[in-house]
């Protein structure tokens, strides 16, 4: 409770540093999100400086909105667009989309409350938001499927009656537990065959 008195009064005669010490909470509980959960059972890490700049950006933007009365569905809109405009040509999974819009709204979320006062709803609602994610990271009981395209090249293992041989060889080769596959093309002039195959993690 001293604490968050503290941070009342800072907020009021420092709105400076009360911004720092608003960002450096919010960089903090995004970098746990994505170090600690994301980056556990991401294949592809391209997207960390990206969800970290973003979360970064917007926290500081926001904090400027919230000093100019601007609305937050502005704000919100705004960040929208340029996420639509910036990414409507990439091949982006819907996995890292989704954690995307999570760095989004994280630094709204806490850029509001903390200009607001209301450092009770900031701890509560980023521990609740941090607990959600890592529950549902765990899967809930079902399991998380990938896939991955392959070049494969016992092309006579393709044939349907062979499937359970082709599936026990992708298992011995890859190290993966793959469940399934699907044949997307069929080179016979080089005795090879794209396929996708499926697996658990």
């Amino acid at each position: 409770m001293e604490l968050l008195a503290f941070l009342g009064g800072l907020s009021g005669t420092h709105p400076h540093l009360a911004l720092a010490l608003g960002f450096i909470f919010n960089f903090a509980v995004a970098y746990i999100i994505i170090r600690f959960i994301y980056c556990r059972k991401a294949a592809n890490q391209n997207f960390v400086f990206t969800f970290l700049a973003f979360n970064s950006v917007v926290y500081f933007i926001m904090g400027l909105f919230t000093s100019i009365e601007l609305s937050i569905g502005a704000g919100f809109g705004l960040f929208a667009l340029f996420s639509v405009l910036r990414y409507r040509t990439e091949a982006v999974p819907i996995r890292d989309m989704t954690y995307l819009f999570i760095m989004l709204s994280l630094p709204i979320l806490n850029s509001v409350f903390f200009s607001g006062g209301e450092y009770g709803k900031i701890i509560v609602s980023d521990v609740l938001i941090i607990g959600v994610i890592l529950l549902l990271e765990t899967g809930l009981g079902f399991k998380h499927t990938l896939s991955k395209c392959i070049l494969y090249e016992k092309i006579e293992l393709i044939k349907p009656e062979r499937k359970a041989d082709m599936l026990r060889d992708l298992r011995e080769r890859t190290g993966m537990n793959v469940t399934d596959f699907s044949i997307e093309r069929i080179d016979f002039l080089h005795d090879t065959a794209e396929i996708k195959i499926y697996y658990n993690i």
